[in-house]
């Protein structure tokens, strides 16, 4: 077999991750043809189709299955071994892989900017995805550390807060629920609710608020953002419940209001996440320890 470079791994295991070619082209900042050819020198290599067309996506082949399997363990050794490679570096310098759910943007550039001060020669690639894409990250070790709301159950992890999440009911400022007090949340029965999507951490959070107070949720529209949420909710097309970190603008501004629900705020946690196995490098380790110490007053002060 001939052989086959890091970069087609690479390339192959985003294809794989995103069934298409076009999605994993705009992920890897690349032209179609040129993940194409990648993908085209790693069969050649490999002498077997990896992948095949399923409509206008693609699927793995049975081969491209057992290769992703075995490509994703390597990619993990290689992690590890940059791990050990910055010991002998030092915290000062080295590269950190971070993915955080979308919600964490409102605060995560702040602490980023803050960090920097203290390690300038520490370089932070950031991914900024919905919970269940952060935790697929995670399981396939292509994430040094992820900031979430909440810890997850399904892996061998090492999760430790470090700030405050709260969420409530949030609606238009002219809605009749923001003139009432303290509101039994049954009261929210025949609202109408904008939600985020499915395999958002929100929207899960959501879900189980209303089964533990075993009201339906009547479902509005779904968005894929929050600020598309509070556009939405400053038009009028329902309530949301969403963190409270993320609309700290539209509250003193008056353009959303904060609805007065018995039981709420709900005060959830923001966590730092990593593998249990996981062997961090200094400048992980040290953007871990900024946040245990530093985030939570950072992010009081912020948002």
């Amino acid at each position: 077999m001939k052989n086959y470079t890091l970069k087609q791994i690479q390339t192959f295991l985003e294809v794989a991750r995103e069934g298409s070619v076009s999605r994993a082209a705009e992920h890897l900042f690349v032209t179609q043809p040129a993940v194409s050819m990648q993908l085209r020198q790693l069969e050649e290599a490999c002498g077997v189709d990896l992948i095949e067309a399923s409509g206008r996506n693609i699927k793995l082949t049975d081969a491209g299955i057992s290769f992703q399997e075995h490509a994703i363990a390597a990619m993990a050794h290689l992690k590890n071994l940059e791990a050990v490679m910055a010991e002998h570096v030092g915290v000062h310098r080295g590269r950190i892989n971070l993915a955080v759910v979308s919600t964490a943007k409102y605060f995560i550039p702040m602490l980023l900017v803050r960090f920097g001060k203290l390690y300038p020669g520490v370089d932070i690639s950031l991914s900024i995805e919905n919970r269940e894409k952060v935790l697929s990250m995670l399981a396939r070790n292509e994430a040094d550390l992820v900031v979430m709301g909440r810890a997850p159950k399904t892996l061998e992890c090492e999760a430790t807060a470090f700030a405050t999440n709260p969420l409530s009911i949030v609606a238009a400022p002219g809605h009749p629920l923001s003139r009432r007090r303290h509101l039994p949340f049954r009261e929210l029965a025949d609202c109408r609710f904008v939600v985020r999507e499915k395999g958002s951490g929100t929207r899960s959070a959501m879900e189980r608020l209303f089964a533990q107070n075993d009201l339906p949720l009547n479902i509005a529209m779904e968005m894929p953002s929050n600020e598309t949420i509070k556009q939405a909710v400053m038009a009028g097309m329902g309530l949301s419940f969403l963190s409270l970190r993320t609309v700290r603008h539209e509250l003193a501004s008056g353009h959303i209001a904060l609805l007065d629900v018995s039981g709420m705020p709900l005060v959830g946690n923001w966590f730092v996440t990593h593998l249990q196995q996981k062997r961090l490098a200094p400048a992980a380790q040290a953007f871990k320890n900024f946040l245990i110490e530093q985030g939570g007053p950072l992010i009081d002060s912020w948002a």
